[in-house]
């Protein structure tokens, strides 16, 4: 059985030095030394001021929100994970949904102008597969309009623009380390900003508010994260350039494989360095997506429609938010297997199965 991933782990002797200490210090959560020496080597990799280790990707978007003061309309990309969305909505906000940009698959800079309006009190847009948003043309409508900024970058670690990691752009951004990201900590996620104030906010929000053993700085939540989970990290931080080559080695696989298909691919920009987070293949109709599906099924194979649906469809929206582009992308593009331990071997054998569907 191939699954579209498979997370990376470390030789377990590696991390069994990490679970020895932690057994003989018996300090478990609570912002332990691993997770400050996890944050700081984060910040170190990333390059980035300020960085903090929290339970997942969707409480980083929460928190992020949360210590923007942000209200009202958010304006944001339909095409993303569906916790992009309930975010916003969760946190008493409402997403009005521009589309995107058909060649990146990203939020689609030239549009987000036009859904500005009195009420709208920030830009959520997300960096669709490891893909870099138009970030120069986003904060620019941003500034114009005295809007703040927050990336999701949940598919984002270790991709860069313009020779910089892309985390370092916006007011905020957030990092999923979700098991089934190439860097992963098991469950947990990041929130970086280079506002020292905007930090301030932050830190005290994780941890219940606390701003001392006896006194509240404000509303917080538990968006901590353990031991267990940072010595997971740590151990992985040491393979991320070893992971972000292999998945480049397999991906060029997969290009080679399937040129002849008459078949799309997210446009990267030459200042952009992709991280090959996703292999994402956008097919000429739902129903070759569909054909491909049951075809690689028979060889068990398990690819995923990945992101199906698109958000303007959920119930908990506003309705009739027209997006045609991010429609019809949702509706054909699949995501292939990728992650370190597939081998090229069975790369040619996912392609095969799709050129033999496709009748090549």
């Amino acid at each position: 059985m191939i699954n579209i991933n498979k997370p990376f782990l470390p030789p377990k002797e590696e991390y069994d030095h990490y679970l020895k200490g932690i057994w003989n210090r018996v300090w478990l959560t609570n912002n332990g030394p691993l997770v400050n020496e996890l944050e700081l080597s984060l910040k170190e990799y990333l390059g980035v001021p300020h960085l903090f280790f929290v339970s997942n990707g969707t409480i980083a978007i929460q928190i992020a929100i949360k210590a923007l003061k942000l209200k009202g309309e958010i304006i944001t990309t339909p095409f993303s994970f569906v916790a992009t969305t309930s975010s916003i909505v969760w946190e008493g906000c409402k997403p009005v949904f521009v589309d995107i940009d058909p060649a990146t698959y990203n939020i689609d800079p030239s549009l987000i102008e036009a859904a500005v309006t009195s009420d709208t009190s920030a830009i959520l847009a997300t960096h669709v597969f490891g893909n870099p948003c138009a970030v120069g043309e986003i904060e620019a409508v941003a500034a114009k309009h005295n809007l703040r900024v927050i990336y999701d970058a949940a598919h984002a670690f270790g991709t860069s623009y313009k020779g910089k990691p892309v985390v370092r752009h916006g007011d905020v951004s957030t990092l999923s380390f979700h098991s089934t990201k190439l860097f992963h900590t098991i469950e947990g996620g990041a929130i970086v900003t280079h506002d020292p104030a905007i930090a301030k906010e932050i830190a005290h929000m994780r941890n219940f508010g606390y701003n001392g053993p006896e006194k509240f700085y404000g509303v917080g939540i538990n968006g901590k994260n353990s031991e267990f989970h940072a010595a997971m990290g740590l151990c992985n931080l040491k393979y991320v350039n070893q992971i972000l080559e292999r998945r480049k080695q397999l991906s060029e696989e997969y290009n080679r494989m399937l040129k002849p298909l008459k078949v799309g691919r997210p446009f990267l920009s030459p200042e952009a360095g992709f991280n090959y987070a996703y292999y994402p293949v956008l097919f000429e109709t739902e129903e070759t997506v569909r054909k491909i599906i049951r075809a690689l099924h028979g060889i068990y194979v398990y690819p995923r429609r990945y992101f199906y649906p698109s958000l303007e469809t959920l119930n908990y929206v506003e309705p009739n938010q027209e997006v045609k582009v991010s429609s019809e992308v949702s509706a054909r593009v699949l995501c292939l297997p990728l992650y370190h331990d597939l081998s090229i071997e069975e790369v040619k054998m996912i392609c095969r199965a799709i050129l033999r569907a496709q009748n090549y």
